[in-house]
């Protein structure tokens, strides 16, 4: 099938008011399919979109007039769209959310898809992202594709031969880049607390945000690492490039690092095309419990908003709105617990607003992780292992590294409970 130009393309053919639209997320969503979209809303009426991480400016909330959004989480734009009132959310764990997609209890009625091309045979990739979009497409009435010669060839995210695009469509836009995020002092006495549970040779997740970027700066030092993620951007080359991450003593995988979807610039497409030591994986593997439970020394690094004296985990809300994910962090924190010599690390500044608020709370607003999958939580005060400990020895150690001017108040709170539980 020959791709047609994206001025001869008309998107209000294939969407019908009332239809449910997904597409690629990351980037590896096809710009040139949802600008083409936003711009002609209105004219094909009502319809929904179901966002990833959405890191462009076509669903910002002033161009959704017209359009229901859900998603995953409040991720990127998404973030904003829940600020506006404008977001409905999901709230699967990653692996889930992809199951329900592959066998059909999810669906989409038209599925939008960047490929790449692979220059020695000509078949078609998925470039960025192997996830739930490809799953959708299966489902889909209608599935469209854009033609990127920007997006790379990326091993094992070989477009499947049972999903046929009803039409491509040429690129009119590169793919988003999404760059480092930045990291603060606080991000980086955290990761240096962190890092020294990182053994040389482990196989590392890292979840997305400054504290995990932080803590891939920190390794350049180690040797040996492992990379088996659900998402990973340009810190990845630095690992490569540095010789900290060489994949040589992974059980599974061995001397490939491996991620679902790619969020990064320039400098990471570049690495991962036609590289056959990076494999981009549907998230059955790199969010498969059975899988990250055969990865001996499995380390999951992820964050929270907040974290309760028990040690429930909040990595979804605050203030009463909806501003982070359940998104894969159960699924890796299970998985790394499992797993022969693995951890697994919640590392979370101690406090926020400038330090007026602890992070360290009594109670969180949400429960993401339960306290009996709670490992290790880590502050810039310092880590508390909690595996094996009871609940009085769990409080003990989260105030002590929560900051010092919120601990005695913490103290206070954790009596006032015990009180109030015993009557």
């Amino acid at each position: 099938m020959k791709p047609v130009s994206a001025d001869n393309f008309d998107i209000a053919a294939h969407v019908r008011a009332g239809d449910r639209v997904i597409f690629g997320q990351a980037s590896a969503e096809p710009l040139t399919l949802t600008r083409a979209l936003v711009e002609r809303r209105a004219e094909i009426g009502p319809f929904s979109v179901f966002l990833g991480a959405c890191y462009s400016d076509c669903f910002a909330p002033e161009n959704t007039d017209g359009i229901s959004v859900s998603a995953y989480g409040a991720v990127g734009v998404a973030g904003k769209l829940a600020k506006a009132d404008r977001l409905d959310v999901l709230p699967l764990h990653y692996s889930a959310l992809n199951r329900a997609y592959a066998e059909g209890a999810l669906k989409a009625d038209v599925v939008l898809l960047q490929l790449s091309v692979d220059p020695k045979t000509g078949r078609y990739g998925l470039g960025f992202s192997n996830d739930y979009a490809v799953l959708a497409a299966r489902h889909a009435r209608t599935v469209i594709a854009e033609m990127n010669p920007a997006a790379p060839w990326t091993h094992d995210a070989e477009l499947p031969s049972d999903i046929v695009p009803n039409l491509l469509v040429e690129a009119s836009y590169p793919p988003q880049d999404i760059p480092q995020p930045p990291i603060d002092e606080t991000s980086m006495a955290i990761a240096r607390h962190v890092v020294e549970m990182i053994p040389d040779g482990a196989t590392l997740q890292f979840g997305v945000g400054s504290l995990p970027e932080a803590v891939m700066a920190a390794l350049s030092g180690h040797r040996d690492l492992g990379i088996h993620s659900g998402s990973m951007g340009d810190r990845l080359v630095d690992l490569v490039e540095c010789g900290a991450v060489t994949n040589a003593r992974k059980s599974l995988d061995a001397g490939r690092s491996v991620a679902g979807v790619l969020l990064g610039t320039k400098r990471l497409r570049d690495f991962v095309h036609g590289n056959k030591d990076f494999s981009l994986r549907p998230a059955a593997h790199t969010h498969g419990h059975k899988v990250l439970a055969r990865q001996r020394g499995f380390i999951a690094v992820n964050s929270a908003i907040e974290v309760d004296l028990t040690g429930q985990v909040n990595a979804e809300m605050a203030n009463g709105r909806y501003v982070g994910a359940v998104g894969g962090q159960v699924d890796f924190v299970r998985g790394a617990n499992a797993a022969e010599g693995g951890r697994a690390i919640i590392a979370l500044p101690a406090t926020a607003k400038g330090g007026t608020l602890s992070r360290i709370v009594a109670s969180v607003s949400s429960v993401t992780t339960p306290r009996s999958d709670v490992d290790a939580i880590v502050t810039e005060y310092g880590l508390a292992g909690l595996r094996g400990c009871t609940l009085a020895e769990r409080a003990k150690r989260l105030i002590a590294i929560a900051a010092p001017h919120f601990r005695e108040a913490l103290s206070r709170a954790l009596y006032e409970q015990n009180r109030g539980a015993h009557g």
